[in-house]
């Protein structure tokens, strides 16, 4: 008398689709957080927001938030870093691939910040900061170091380029930068404070306010002609 002696086959483990949504939830919940808190910090402030509601937009618990973000301020930080300051690695290549004019470059620099900062959500940061500062030493540190000195550095480096190629007049490259930030800054704080509510003959065109900015700033910039007189 035979016996046949049968192995059990593995069985492949399969998601159910509940917990397959949890999974993806799971990871996307991060980002979701992310979006949340800029929503609200530009929307309320930084000292106004809690972090509970924080939560409940982004559809997750006050303990859930906390297992990614341990205190309201990391939260904040970790926003800057998503929207602003991650960026400067990106910015700062682009600049040393970059083969155009300085002036160009300079265009370049204020067109592409409003396509990819300014005109977003992120924007309303910088008036949070300034709003807020005294309030919030150690993010108006935190801010100093990973956004304002990155961005002044990278502007001098293009004012820099264009002094050396003989495009732009001798200056001082620290207060050069400050005058290419701070038509960008303006026109942040218009579009979060006085651009929500304004008339529309009051209203500010973005496109054509930085084309006027420009104008300025390379007329202030450029390399004199020699007088033929």
């Amino acid at each position: 008398m035979s016996s046949t002696t049968h192995h059990a086959q593995p069985q492949a483990v399969t998601l159910t689709d509940g917990q397959a949504r949890r999974s993806r939830r799971k990871g996307a919940r991060p980002g979701e957080l992310l979006a949340a808190a800029l929503d609200l910090f530009v929307e309320k402030g930084f000292a106004a927001t809690r972090v509970e509601e924080v939560a409940a937009r982004a559809g997750v618990s006050k303990g859930t938030l906390f297992l990614y973000f341990p205190s309201k301020e990391e939260l904040f930080k970790a926003v800057v870093r998503e929207n602003i300051s991650g960026r400067f690695a990106e910015w700062n290549e682009a600049f040393d691939r970059f083969d155009g004019s300085t002036q160009d470059m300079l265009r370049y620099c204020l067109f592409n910040w409003w396509e990819r900062l300014g005109s977003s959500k992120a924007s309303g940061i910088p008036k949070l900061m300034m709003s807020e500062a005294q309030n919030f030493p150690e993010l108006a540190s935190f801010y100093q170091h990973e956004v304002m000195q990155p961005a002044n550095t990278l502007i001098q480096r293009i004012l820099q380029r264009g002094v050396v190629r003989g495009e732009f007049r001798a200056m001082d490259l620290r207060y050069g930068a400050y005058l290419v930030m701070a038509p960008m800054l303006f026109l942040a704080l218009w579009k979060h404070s006085l651009g929500t509510c304004c008339d529309a003959p009051a209203q500010l065109d973005p496109q054509s306010y930085l084309t006027a900015q420009l104008d300025m700033l390379l007329h202030g910039f450029c390399a004199q002609t020699p007088s033929n007189h």
